[in-house]
């Protein structure tokens, strides 16, 4: 079975591959939109903004997650038990006291984000806070620190930057087609060279349209995979799965999304921001978590 550091070198790996991933499409994505518009400048800047967005969200992606998430710094003074809870847990995992955040938020949830553990932190709602009893609160906070001991933060945030950013500019080019521009269909219309010319033209709107679909089912893909593995060393963080499935069973229970879900965060969460109890078919490929029901029958299991 997997242990709470079996899974850190996959995920810098993954992260690396990603980062170039994302520069290949972004690279690809301005080719074809210079070419299509007959000025390569376009190119240069995407592959300037390739650049820029692979440093900011190595760097501050974490940052962006938080503010995003509306998470303020939690005080020891007004959250004890957290504190407590959490401290006890790094000692257990080997991890450094990560930075503690709390949303204002009466749904109940909790995500992990930073780079590294020496740069990492923890955000819960007071949702949770209020609603989880003391061997809960220990299971869900055990899951976070299974994110960061298995360095999935830093692999689930890099992925809210840069896979939002291929989707906007796959939008902003979409969105220009309404209104017109670009010579290339225009011109040499007649003869081989204008088919060709057309059959391309065809072949990279298709690529613009399904590129963010791509990224955005590859960032699916991996929060499901980390849900299960981080909910399995979270259990054996705490030696007690019924803790870390009790809490889920209420978070389940709960229902209704956060006040400020976003899509773009989504994944990070220990469960659907927007409330969501499952679905079946077709739409498990598009959830960005594996059904809860699932985990707590694992959880459950390896009692």
């Amino acid at each position: 079975m997997a242990t709470l550091y079996t899974q850190q070198d996959k995920n810098v790996r993954r992260t690396w591959f990603l980062m170039a991933f994302f520069l290949v499409i972004i690279v690809a994505l301005g080719y074809f939109i210079s070419w299509y518009y007959q000025s390569y400048i376009i190119l240069y800047v995407a592959i300037a903004f390739a650049v820029i967005m692979n440093f900011t969200s190595y760097w501050y992606s974490d940052k962006i997650s938080l503010a995003t998430a509306g998470a303020k710094p939690a005080s020891r003074e007004q959250f004890p038990e957290l504190f407590r809870v959490t401290e006890n847990l790094a000692i257990t995992a080997g991890l450094p006291m990560p930075a503690l955040y709390v949303i204002d938020d009466s749904a109940p949830n909790a995500f992990a984000t930073g780079r590294n553990k020496q740069h990492a932190a923890v955000a819960v709602t007071s949702g949770l806070l209020g609603m989880m009893n003391e061997n809960e609160l220990s299971g869900v906070v055990a899951h976070e620190l299974s994110h960061i001991g298995n360095r999935d933060t830093l692999l689930q945030t890099v992925v809210v930057v840069l896979v939002g950013f291929i989707a906007l500019a796959a939008n902003i080019f979409t969105r220009s087609l309404w209104f017109g521009g670009g010579n290339r269909g225009r011109s040499n219309n007649g003869g081989g060279g204008g088919q060709l010319q057309l059959i391309l033209m065809i072949v990279g709107i298709i690529f613009v349209v399904l590129s963010p679909i791509i990224a955005m089912l590859i960032q699916l893909a991996i929060s499901r995979k980390r849900e299960f593995l981080a909910d399995a060393d979270g259990a054996l963080l705490t030696r007690y799965p019924e803790g870390l499935a009790s809490a889920l069973t209420k978070i389940a229970a709960y229902g209704a999304p956060l006040k400020h879900a976003n899509t773009a965060t989504a994944h990070l969460y220990i469960s659907n921001p927007f409330g969501s109890k499952g679905g079946k078919g077709m739409s498990k490929l598009f959830m960005t978590h594996p059904p809860t029901e699932e985990r707590i029958a694992i959880l459950r299991g390896m009692e």
